[in-house]
């Protein structure tokens, strides 16, 4: 594979992620008000989900560009003492409903990253957040696998190749945080 082609399937990638305008400017509204309200959103997902939950986590709580207040964000994918805690006490398909029913509440936000949308444990998640009356979305890629049946929204960057679908949502998270900057 070429690194011309690489950055040929990119740019496709990012210009399907026009049609995702609507959706994105309507849960910038929602994160703005849910942070400015004192709430907090909890990232989570696997392996480069993990990573993507961690850095947005980190932008909000620290800042993007502009020096600003933080905002409430928690990456439940960052705790190995909680994390292999409960996949040995009970199951890793359960681990970020635990956190969630720990940590969340009403008028936060759960975001849940799945480039299939049929992770286990972020379906659970969400599950958990919608029984606690906790807006939920999940990024996802094509299709939106089971979490777009489940979640109160969902965010399908339009391809299938898992690392196209990573750098959406990344690109994505960093718009949200631009736009973060710009409000408050």
């Amino acid at each position: 594979m070429s690194f011309k082609a690489t950055i040929t399937r990119h740019q496709a990638m990012i210009e399907s992620l026009f049609a995702l305008e609507p959706q994105v400017t309507a849960l910038a509204a929602r994160i703005a008000s849910c942070v400015k309200q004192g709430n907090k959103i909890l990232f989570f997902g696997n392996g480069g989900s993990a990573s993507d939950a961690q850095h947005l986590a980190a932008e909000f709580v620290v800042r993007y560009h502009k020096d600003r207040r933080p905002y409430g964000a928690i990456a439940l994918t960052t705790d190995t003492s909680i994390l292999t805690a409960h996949s040995n006490d009970y199951q890793f398909d359960t681990v970020f409903d635990r956190q969630i029913a720990a940590l969340g509440r009403p008028g936060d936000i759960a975001i849940g990253l799945s480039t299939s949308g049929n992770s286990g444990n972020v379906i659970n998640g969400i599950k958990t957040a919608k029984e606690m009356g906790i807006w939920s979305c999940a990024f996802t890629g094509e299709g939106g696998g089971k979490l777009a049946e489940i979640a109160d929204e969902y965010i399908a960057v339009p391809v299938k190749e898992t690392a196209r679908v990573q750098e959406g949502h990344i690109l994505i998270g960093h718009w949200l945080c631009e736009t973060l900057d710009e409000t408050d």
